[in-house]
């Protein structure tokens, strides 16, 4: 590591299990790299559903992982491991983490970088990779989306959402979004949404049947959803559960499962394997960050936090009333 920089840094940590203001200001020693890793100075980083579990005790982080949230960043390279060849002091990339995000400084596997997308700023590049990378492992390389096929979003004006409506356009299916109130679904439909349904005042049931069935239905919301999406779905549906906003424990009749031949699958990303990771990344590199630089896709950024109010993010977040990404400015 150069000795220019610094031997601490500024963070943010999960002092105990519990509300958002148990997320203190702390000095920690600046990670050093492994072969394999590149240090990145944090120019911003994202506030997820993952943060917001782990810092209640539910989402431990993974052995040899930092106990730090934030699983994104946005920066630049300042030293690298000795195994490391894509990428060069000075590179601004994106990078997925297994932690560590809240903070100056953030070592991540070098396969897990991306270059940060030309023409989108580097702050507002720090709300991409937790999302695609989702999205891409579970919408098209675990279910499978095709062009011609019907996407069911539910939640369409948060993170998730607003990435799963633009991926789905953009390589050609017909996206139903669910969300609430008006303001929110009006973003889902500025976002090329081709039908979006109030929750509130229409049965989102009633409206994919009568569209024919979704093929994919991405959920984050579990409870009630979780048999009213079997009933929306098509035969051969692959149903994607990514989160429990309404509860996990349900009790539901799984005969459609069987009748409509139904696939029932789920998640977490942090857990994957570093080398499915590697695949996410040079796909999204190849498929996706194209047509972002071309403006095909947008960055939807709806607030920047400075690092230290990491909990006035995470009670934004827990009000459900953001549309997009929240991010906290780190430099």
């Amino acid at each position: 590591m150069s000795n220019t920089l610094p031997a601490t840094m500024q963070a943010v940590e999960i002092s105990a299990p519990g509300a958002p203001d148990v997320l203190k200001p702390v000095t920690r020693p600046v990670p050093q790299p492994k072969a394999h890793e590149v240090l990145i100075e944090v120019a911003a980083t994202g506030v997820n559903g993952p943060d917001i579990m782990q810092r209640k005790g539910l989402y431990p982080a993974p052995a040899g992982a930092s106990d730090l949230p934030g699983l994104e960043v946005s920066g630049k390279v300042v030293a690298k491991g000795a195994a490391v060849t894509r990428w060069n002091l000075g590179d601004a990339v994106v990078a997925l983490t297994n932690g560590g995000g809240y903070a100056e400084y953030v070592a991540a596997d070098g396969e897990h970088c991306l270059r940060a997308p030309k023409g989108i700023s580097l702050h507002d590049a720090a709300g991409l990779p937790e999302t695609f990378f989702t999205v891409w492992s579970n919408v098209f390389i675990g279910a499978g989306l095709k062009s011609g096929e019907t996407f069911l979003v539910h939640g369409g004006a948060g993170g998730i959402g607003t990435t799963c409506i633009q991926l789905g356009k953009a390589f050609g299916a017909k996206v139903i979004a669910t969300d609430s109130p008006a303001a929110r679904c009006q973003v889902c439909k500025d976002l090329g949404a081709d039908r979006v349904i109030d929750y509130k005042t229409e049965d989102f049931v009633e409206v994919v049947r009568g569209e024919g069935g979704a093929n994919v239905i991405l959920d984050i919301v579990g409870g009630a959803n979780i048999e009213k999406n079997m009933k929306a779905a098509s035969h051969d549906a692959r149903i994607i559960q990514l989160a429990f906003a309404a509860g996990s424990k349900v009790e539901i009749n799984l005969m459609p499962v069987m009748l409509k031949r139904l696939t029932y699958t789920g998640s977490t990303l942090r857990t994957r394997p570093d080398a499915f990771k590697a695949r996410i990344a040079r796909e999204l590199e190849t498929q996706v960050w194209p047509l972002i630089e071309a403006g095909k896709i947008r960055v939807v950024t709806h607030k920047f936090l400075p690092l230290a109010e990491a909990a006035a993010g995470h009670t934004l977040m827990e009000s459900s009333q953001h549309t997009g990404k929240i991010l906290l400015k780190v430099k």
